[in-house]
Parts: C-alpha cells; structure tokens; sequence
C-alpha cells in the first residue's frame, strides 16, 4: 500500500508535466522551438519512468538534432552526417575538459577514507566530549556527517554508515524515529554542498564558473547549513527531552587506559596535567615506566603547544614589515621629457605638430643635409678639458649604488588586535586545562585518533585550492594519497579495498562522464531547435526584475528537486538558466551558491530522497519510508531559511572568494 502511494504520487507529478504539456503546446503550428520545449518535457517524463539518465539524454539529442538539421538540410544522408558529427564533437569536448579529471582522484580519496574505518571512533568520540549538550547523539551524528562528507563528498556511504552505527545508538537512547532520521539523512547530504563537492565541479564546468571560488564560496553556506541544523536540534531537544533524551551516567563513563588508571590512583590528583607532572617527580612511586608518562603529558600538552605555534605565527604575520619595492634609478615615463608631442586620442604615436614645423630637412641656412667631412679628429681623450666632466662621477656613482645593501626594514609593531586574539587563545587554554579530567584526556586522545586525521586531510586539501597553491586537479591528487596514507595508517589498506575503491571510482567517474556526454549533445540539440532563444524570449516578456527571477529559477529548481536528482537538475536545467543570468546582472558564481544549498532539497524530497533509501536499506525493519519522510521535513525547511540568509547576505558566500581573489 505505501509503495502504492509513492507510485500515485510520482504518476501525478508525471501527469501536471504531460498534460500542460498536451494542453498547451501549438499542435497546428509548432515551431522548431516547440521542438525543443518537447524534447525537455519528454526528457523529464522518461526519467521519472527509469531510463537511466545520461543515456536518455544522448537519445533524445540525437533524435532531436536529426530534426533540426533535417529541418533545414532537408536531406537524410546530411541530417545524419551532421549529427552524428554533432555526438563525436560534444563527446570529444567533454573528454577534454581539465576540470572533470579531479572527480574521479575525489572520488577515489572519499572510497579509501571510506574504508579507513575511522567514522566509528569518530562518532564514539564526539558524542562523549559533547555528552553534556543537549540532543549530544543527534548533534554528534550531524558533525560526523560534516566531517566525513567534507573528506568523503559520497552522500551514500556516509548515510549508509551512519544509518548502522548513529541510529540503532539513538533508538537505545530513547530517541524519537523521526529526529533520528533527518538528523542521519540531512547530515549526509551535506557532502554534496561543504567543498571538496563532486556537485560544484559539475555546475562549475557547466556553467564555466571558477571551481576554485566556488569552493570558496560554498564553505561558509556550508558550515551555516550544518550549524542551523545543531541549533535545531539542540532547541527540540531543550524543549522536548522526550524526543531526544540526555545521556546516561553509565553512557558517559570513559574507560581510562591502564597507565592514566595507575596515575590517577597513585597521585590521587582528578586533574590529568598536575597528576603527570607530580608522577614524572616520582615516577619508582606509582610504577608506571617515565616513557609513558612523558607520552601521555607530550599528549596533554598538545593544545598548549598547538596555541603557542598559532600566536608565533600571528605575530610573525602581523608585525611584517611593508614590502617596499626598490625603484632608484626608475624615472615616471615622460617626467623629463623634452619632446612636446600633440596629445592623442587613440594614445598610438602622432606626428609632431605641425606649429612645430612638422618633419621637415634641416634649414638650408645650416647647410642642408650633408656628408661628414672626410678628414675627421680623433675625440678628445678622458683627460681632455672638452669631455664631458660627468661621465665618471656618472660611472662611479653607479658602482657604488650597484654595490651598496639596502638595510633590512624594522618589523611593524605588534598591533592590538593581536593582544586580544592572545587574550582569548590564552583563556581558551586556561579553561581547557582546568577542566582536563582524565577522563576528558582519553575523549582528547579519542580525538586525536581520529577527528584530526581527517581535520588535516580536509585542510591539506581545501586549504591548497583556496588559497591557490593547487588547482583542484592537484589538490585531489593530493588527497588521494592522504587517503592512501590513512588506509594504511589505520592497517585497512590491502589488494581488496584498493580494488574495490578503485572498482567504485571507475563507476561513479564513468557515470558522471556519460552524463556530461549526454547533456553536451541535449543542450547541443535544444539551442538547435531554437528552445533556448523561446525560453528566453518569455522570460524577458515577463518584465521580471532580478529578485524575482531569482526567486522564480529557485523555486522550480526546488521543485525539480522532487523528481529528479540534483545530476539531472544541473546538467538538464542549467544551461537553460546560466545564459539569461546575464540579463538580470546576476553573478553566475552567486547563483551557483544559491543553486547548490537548494539543490539539497534533491536528496531529501519524495519520491526520489535517495537518503530515505539509502537509510531504509540498513534500518530496522519496523522503520517505514514514511518515518523518514516525516522526519527529513524539518531539515527541508531548515534548507529553505539558509536559502533565504544567503540570499539576504550575500557576503555569506561572496566575503571570502572576494577576500581571496581579488
């Protein structure tokens, strides 16, 4: 019966397609562009059915293209030369593009990340050090999600994965069904918008925006759309800690390692930092060897060091002096200058003018223009009184400035907002260690084992593209051998998970290839059939301003949203959009923001919410298609207020490429 519901729903949507379709479409005079419009809603129609999408786009613009060239050749063999030239062309192009190349390297980092294992003792970690905050399983699972999906970008695997170790944890909690799933599905998703995106490489190459800004750009909306979904979560669970109850004492007992458990017995001392420091005075007394404790106190003392490093290197960066460029011996173009010349307008070369006199030959009153004289002097020595007396002052001059030094430039003084950064880093610490328990120091070692790993990962490779040290290309290489190195770190890299990684990397990267082979060939064959000048003539007869096309584009994508996956919305639907953006004055890299936090509506709206399946696979039996739904509607309309803020507040999105690049 529910299966049946969700076959109603998406044969209705099918059916306010097709019958608007049918209705309006000017069967006894249809045009080329008419052509197109159907193409687009056939398209649409044989997805929603299960044709597999990228195929379906190439046999749709080869028939439509046939009819294009058809229309205007008029001859069969040259209508099929034509597009069969079309298909070698667009396909050749998309093989072509540098840009798609670090999909599969991105990919291929998120399988091998995958397989690390690293998600379990990562959720295990942060929801005993966020044990004390309301909602801590829920908010611990949506920060895993961040965290995974930014190494990842594969929203299958992380909602997978934390459908088997987040929801059985929340459902023993008491947890509702319903919180748990949209936290586990909204979390996921967010992999497809927090950079490195497979998602932003695919609309940058569509729309021919800079992946690098878009990367940028997309990292504060990113971390916006994950903070909003913790605040949610933890106001219900403030509200209603019914629907999400506190963890138990015996949840929150950390178990200590066998020398913090000698340690702490022997010193007595419930502070892990003053308990090592009086057990390295002493170590024969609590018989736990001084390599050991020196270890453990190196651990404790990481923040510390971590803080120091920081400020060094803020100070350093603060207090740099100006870099003053050296510009002796450089003279303005034209500050000295004895030629008066006749201003141009074209800023080429003028003849003098002619109140000058023009160019003209010598006076003949001086002679004219005439040979040298055959009996020529020699020139007068250097000692002669007739040479010029400057030209060895000149030459030593220019021996002395060639061999003098420049002093080094004193360092800038250090400025008060250092001091107050200082000040809150050095609070920071303080309270850090007052409260470092020894239980606390096992959840920092916890931590360390596996949140910083991939912190390092996802900077190492985040961090090259923003700042421009790589492009994402390199940047993805590089962190296909980070992911290389965790495998192997964690002793997870073996012939089977290369294999397999490698296996899924090809499959994924030859999807994505294929699609972009067959929305090449479709858009090829809807601007032949004219659809793209139709849809623009009728929105421009609109009279929309910018605002509303933006809020027009928006709200069908969103509705696109329910049909269809983001993959079909980006490579179908945008370049139907990306050229009237010019027409409204709108940024292509702010509507690629604007697009790629609505597009994480395609994941979690019926009847196509693949994270609603992908949970379901691994669910317990008793939890319905329709839990999950219920429970993805708040974190929907969570994604419609971040669309709103970074609508509102541009900067959200624009400050840092901005700042970056300018």
């Amino acid at each position: 019966m529910k299966l049946r519901r969700e076959l109603w729903f998406g044969l209705i949507i099918m059916a306010m397609l097709v019958l608007p379709t049918i209705i309006f479409m000017p069967w006894s005079a249809m045009t080329t562009g008419h052509y197109g419009l159907l193409m687009l809603a056939l398209v649409v129609v044989a997805i929603m059915l299960g044709f597999p999408t990228a195929f379906t786009l190439m046999g749709m613009g080869m028939i439509f293209a046939f009819v294009a060239y058809y229309g205007v050749k008029g001859e069969f063999k040259v209508a099929v030369s034509h597009t069969l030239d079309l298909m070698v062309q667009r396909t050749f192009g998309v093989m072509t593009n540098d840009v798609l190349i670090s999909i599969p390297l991105f990919v291929f980092m998120g399988y091998l990340v995958e397989r690390a294992n690293l998600i379990e003792k990562l959720f295990k970690s942060l929801h005993l050090a966020l044990a004390r905050v309301p909602g801590a399983l829920a908010v611990a699972t949506l920060i895993t999600c961040a965290v995974f999906a930014t190494a990842t970008g594969i929203v299958g695997a992380v909602v997978t994965l934390m459908g088997l170790l987040a929801l059985p944890a929340m459902l023993r909690a008491g947890y509702s069904m319903k919180l748990a799933a949209g936290a586990i599905t909204a979390g996921g998703c967010l992999g497809i918008l927090i950079p490195p995106s497979v998602m932003l490489i695919v609309y940058g190459a569509t729309a021919g925006v800079s992946v690098v800004k878009l990367y940028a750009g997309a990292f504060f909306p990113g971390i916006m759309l994950a903070l909003l979904y913790v605040a949610y979560v933890i106001i219900v669970a403030k509200l209603k800690p019914e629907l999400a109850p506190p963890l138990s004492a015996e949840d929150r007992i950390v178990k200590l390692t066998p020398v913090a458990a000698k340690v702490a017995h022997a010193t007595g001392a419930t502070n892990s930092v003053s308990g090592l420091m009086s057990a390295l005075k002493g170590a024969s007394n609590v018989g736990v060897a001084t390599g050991d404790i020196l270890k453990a106190l190196g651990i404790a003392l990481l923040p510390l060091l971590v803080g120091f490093a920081f400020l060094f290197g803020m100070h350093r960066y603060a207090t740099a002096p100006d870099e003053v460029i050296d510009s002796g011996g450089l003279q303005e173009m034209g500050a000295a200058s004895n030629v008066i010349s006749a201003p141009s307008s074209t800023g080429g070369l003028a003849e003098p003018l002619k109140e000058l006199g023009g160019l003209q030959e010598p006076p003949k009153e001086l002679g004219g223009l005439q040979e040298p004289p055959k009996e020529l002097s020699a020139p007068p020595s250097a000692s002669s009184a007739e040479y010029p007396s400057t030209a060895a002052p000149v030459e030593d001059s220019a021996a002395k400035t060639a061999t003098k030094t420049p002093p080094a430039a004193a360092r800038l003084a250090t400025p008060s907002w250092f001091w107050w950064l200082a000040g809150v880093v050095g609070a920071g610490l303080a309270v850090l260690y007052r409260l470092l328990s020894w239980g606390r120091l096992e959840i920092f070692k916890m931590l360390l084992g596996s949140f910083f790993p991939l912190a390092v990962l996802i900077i190492a490779v985040l961090g090259t593209i923003v700042f421009g040290l790589a492009t994402p290309t390199e940047a993805a290489a590089v962190g296909s051998l980070g992911g290389l190195l965790l495998a192997f770190a964690y002793k997870q890299l073996n012939m089977r998970v290369v294999r397999e990684s490698v296996y899924l990397t090809a499959k994924t990267s030859a999807m994505v290839c294929w699609l972009f082979v067959g929305s090449s060939i479709f858009s090829a064959a809807f601007a032949l059939l004219g659809g793209q000048d139709l849809i623009e003539k009728w929105v421009l007869s609109l009279g929309l301003t910018s605002t509303q096309f933006l809020i027009l584009s928006q709200f069908i994508i969103f509705v696109l949203g329910w049909p269809l996956e983001w993959t079909e919305i980006i490579v179908i639907f945008m370049p139907i959009f990306i050229p009237l953006l010019a027409k409204f004055n709108i940024d292509p890299l702010f509507f690629g923001l604007l697009v790629a936090l609505n597009l994480q509506t395609a994941f979690l709206s019926p009847p196509v919410a693949m994270a609603a399946f992908y949970l379901k696979g691994v669910a317990p039996p008793h939890v319905t298609l329709n839990q999950i739904f219920a429970g993805m509607v708040p974190f929907m309309i969570i994604q419609i207020i971040a669309l709103i803020l970074l609508y509102i507040f541009p900067a959200i999105g624009l400050w840092l490429p901005s700042v970056l690049y300018k």
